[in-house]
């Protein structure tokens, strides 16, 4: 049965008509092979995307997150091993971080190929043997997964009918993008190149691309606003209102996520939203497995508590790995403290070694109270106290606690080895507030009384806050730190 199934798809005049009909039409492809329930069909952009790619070779395009490049992509791959199955082909397919390709990518690919409506393709439906978790595997040809960190993968790729696609590929090194270019060299390879991103800082290939810097100009570029994107109803307006509430207007992450557009890191920003993504994407690689991974005893516990009416929110350390963030709802005003009191407790009785690093003011004063008479291991955090802290070249002082707090967070994420959760809330928390230099050489924070400022970010800083407490004390030298953890403890 299976040879008499293959013999078919070799000879089926159906399948060679439909590879000749739409050899160079991904996005008829697209509108005709597809089932579309009524209610959904293509952008217009997406596309656009296609058509460019099947006429220019080379196309590349970005816009705000939830733009549905994925999705072109994976038509993409689908179109092209469908109507070159016969010739010789290949599709490297990669993307800035493993992730993307393993999570994303291919899984988008395993959804469309079930969309597909066979009877006009004219062949079968793929097969378990054909269609892979990772790959697809068809008489002539293959489409296959490689780390963007290793060029030799797609270097090593050769056929007479080649599609190379880069996905989220504001972080694909240069030597990934050039590994590719003897493809394009000439001779007897038909090569195509699809590098589709959100933006990120205005630097690297995918930028360089599409700024269309000399050398670039073979590539076809396009840029979608948010506006277009809500016209198409791939982005919902009232989603992107609420992140410019959420992250303020001019903030790079607002900028690259957004608005498509490329964002320098803010110069008088604390912590650069690199620094952060990058700790993200740490955690995205621990964390995406199919198991959970061995942490240490959680060794801190950050809490800031929130005013009446709002959240309190706790980020657990263990070591430099916050796995999660613990958001608990607003309590009743007249049990609040005692009611959060008790959350942390209860922390910190399954984690006997840990400290907990309390916001002390408004509320969190009584909160801290009540846990030293519980005899519980808490650090009254007081954001205004003096300290004689340095930054780690020992040249720059900090107006307060706060400031201290915040810069040492910046430090650590730096050194490139800190762990945070991909929290929307926290990512924008980290990044929003800005510092300056004061005349006696000591750095001041933004307060979150300024960032509460609707003309700023319109909200406090509780996530942020929380998982700065939980890392006040790491990596600061024990003679150094404990006088003044005692003169807090002693508060």
């Amino acid at each position: 049965m299976k040879r008499a199934i293959q013999s078919r798809v070799r000879t089926g005049v159906e399948y060679r008509a439909f590879q000749e009909r739409y050899w160079d039409l991904p996005d008829a492809f697209v509108l005709e092979c597809l089932r579309w329930p009524d209610d959904r069909s293509p952008a217009p952009y997406q596309l656009e995307f296609l058509r460019t790619l099947a006429t220019r070779g080379r196309f590349s395009g970005r816009g705000p997150h939830g733009l549905g490049k994925t999705s072109v992509a994976a038509w993409a791959i689908l179109w092209f091993a469908l109507t070159r199955d016969g010739q010789d082909w290949k599709i490297p397919t990669t993307a800035g971080a493993w992730r993307q390709v393993r999570y994303f990518l291919w899984p988008e690919v395993h959804k469309w190929a079930r969309m597909v409506d066979w009877r006009r393709v004219g062949r079968p439906p793929f097969t378990a043997h054909e269609l892979l978790s990772l790959g697809l595997n068809l008489r002539s040809g293959e489409a296959f997964a490689a780390v963007s960190d290793n060029p030799a993968l797609i270097e090593g790729a050769h056929a007479d009918h080649i599609l190379y696609v880069f996905d989220e590929s504001k972080s694909i090194p240069a030597e990934t993008f050039d590994a590719a270019e003897g493809a394009f060299s000439g001779g007897d390879t038909k090569a195509y190149a699809l590098a589709l991103s959100t933006p990120g800082e205005p630097l690297g290939r995918f930028y360089d691309i599409q700024a269309r810097k000399p050398g670039f100009l073979d590539w076809s570029v396009r840029h979608v606003p948010l506006d277009e994107a809500v016209r198409s109803g791939r982005i919902s307006l009232p989603w992107a209102e609420a992140r410019k509430l959420q992250w303020g207007e001019k903030s790079a992450i607002y900028q690259r996520r957004v608005e498509g557009n490329f964002a320098a890191d803010d110069v008088e920003g604390v912590i650069p939203l690199s620094f952060v993504e990058a700790a993200v994407e740490r955690w995205h690689r621990m964390f995406d497995g199919p198991s959970e991974p061995e942490l240490g005893p959680m060794e801190a516990l950050g809490v800031d508590i929130g005013l009446t009416g709002a959240q309190t929110v706790m980020a657990p350390r263990h070591g430099l790995v916050v796995p999660r963030l613990w958001y608990l709802p607003p309590a009743d005003p007249t049990v609040a403290t005692m009611v959060t009191a008790g959350k942390v407790k209860a922390k910190l009785d399954g984690n006997r070694q840990a400290w907990a690093y309390v916001d002390v003011n408004g509320i969190g004063a009584g909160v801290v109270h009540r846990l030293a008479e519980q005899k519980a291991r808490v650090v009254p955090f007081s954001a205004g106290a003096r300290t004689d802290r340095t930054d780690k070249s020992g040249e720059l002082g900090f107006a307060n606690t706060r400031a201290a707090a915040w810069w040492h967070m910046r430090e650590l994420l730096e050194d490139q080895a800190v762990v945070l959760p991909d929290d929307e809330l926290l990512v924008g928390d980290l990044t929003t507030p800005k510092y300056r230099e004061m005349s006696n050489a000591r750095l001041l924070i933004e307060s979150k009384k300024d960032l509460a400022d609707p003309k700023r970010l319109g909200r406090s800083t509780d996530s942020g806050d929380a998982v700065i407490q939980a890392f006040y004390d790491y990596g600061v030298d024990e003679d150094e730190v404990s006088p003044e953890v005692m003169r807090m403890v002693a508060w």
